[in-house]
């Protein structure tokens, strides 16, 4: 076990426990549902939350081959650590102009072109470079984010593309493309999309491109769509335990387990009398004499706001409900006369096995979703990695 805190002999104020065992069993059974695909984990903005080069050695233990960012700097981030074999593929795919592609292209990273401009700034970058980039043509078949648009613009780019390889400049290593609403069960448009998908690789090969890998599947495609896993699948929140989507199904239906539990040390314990208002604005008043307890955590920690009155939280062995609005640095629990003693552990959410909230939970009280939930948790949260080497 490790701690990211700055004074390591101190009790902690919070903290984020990360469960590495949880992170390789997770990518275990997602490549035993889609046995015929490679495996990229994504460990976009830090790991989803839960550290972006421990989760990513976690999951390349387990047997991911490729890692993905959403950033060319959180790539090369990955890349300059260290800690990963050199064989494992690395894609970033959110560019802009004037990116960091020569570095890119350095560093072995697989980087996305969705458009022409794109083309133009890798191809010479590869020139000053003096060696190929590798690069994946992304589509767009209905997201209607990211992509190239099918038609001309798909004719021109993969033209393109394919005569920067014959003069050597580029690699086209990738075709790929995003689904839109996978986690939506029976939703017309995954069919469309897989549908379109498949006439644009179909183009692209037909134009003489050879790509290493195909894929769209995103978490809730690859637990649900084995037709949607072509080379490749590209796992994200399903690799931390977390389900993508709750009609889909909980982590445990899929055979997952959450990675993080986030918890506090109870601050302060007080009586007070009923009438009593609690926190700004005093949106709760304790209907009768009472017990507080501080919780010394709040929006500047990634506690949702929106969960005032509303968030889970197990003290004492008893589920407690936040009592009035979380303020940026710590929440009230009202503890109906129970007196824990300070310092005692406050569960915010883990995997619901001790009896504790999950991040589901929370995403229900704050009317969003449990990827925003695990993802907001800020770097004043020490993350505290559990079961770093693995075990055998």
């Amino acid at each position: 076990m490790t701690e990211t805190a700055a004074l390591r002999t101190a009790p902690l104020r919070a903290r984020a426990e990360i469960d590495l065992d949880a992170v390789r069993a997770n990518v275990r059974t997602l490549r035993a549902l889609a046995p015929g695909a490679a495996l990229m984990a994504v460990v976009k903005s830090d790991g989803y939350g839960h550290g972006a080069t421990p989760c990513a050695r976690a999951a390349v233990q387990a047997g991911a081959t490729w890692l993905g960012t959403a950033t060319p700097e959180e790539a090369l981030v990955l890349r300059a650590s260290g800690q990963l074999p050199d064989d494992v593929r690395i894609m970033c795919w959110l560019w802009t102009p004037g990116g960091p592609w020569r570095e890119a292209i350095e560093a072995r990273l697989d980087v996305s072109v969705s458009g022409m401009w794109a083309l133009d700034e890798v191809t010479a970058a590869a020139r000053a470079a003096g060696r190929p980039a590798r690069v994946q043509l992304k589509a767009d078949t209905g997201l209607g984010r990211g992509g190239c648009q099918p038609g001309d613009d798909w004719t021109e780019l993969v033209s393109a593309a394919r005569a920067a390889e014959a003069e050597g400049l580029v690699k086209v290593t990738g075709l790929w493309s995003h689904l839109a609403c996978a986690d939506e069960p029976g939703h017309s448009s995954v069919d469309a999309q897989l549908d379109g998908f498949r006439a644009m690789i179909a183009h692209a090969e037909q134009q003489g491109l050879r790509p290493e890998v195909r894929h769209i599947a995103n978490s809730p495609a690859t637990l649900t769509r084995p037709d949607s896993h072509f080379d490749l699948v590209r796992t994200g929140i399903a690799v931390y335990g977390i389900s993508p989507s709750p009609e889909l199904g909980s982590p445990a239906d899929f055979g997952l387990r959450p990675a993080m539990t986030l918890s506090a040390s109870v601050a302060l314990v007080k009586q007070v009398p009923g009438g009593h208002g609690v926190s700004y604005g005093h949106h709760y008043i304790t209907a009768g004499e009472t017990t507080l307890g501080l919780i010394p955590v709040g929006y500047a920690d990634g506690v949702p706001r929106h969960a005032s009155s509303a968030g889970p939280v197990l003290v004492g062995g008893k589920w407690r409900t936040v009592a009035g609005r979380v303020a940026m640095d710590q929440f009230v629990v009202d503890l109906g006369g129970d007196r824990p003693e300070p310092g005692e552990r406050a569960v915010l959410f883990g995997p619901g096995d001790g009896g504790e909230p999950t991040a589901e939970d929370w995403a229900k009280a704050a009317g969003t979703i449990a990827y925003e939930i695990v993802t907001r948790i800020g770097t004043r949260v020490p993350r505290v990695y559990l079961n770093e080497r693995q075990a055998g």
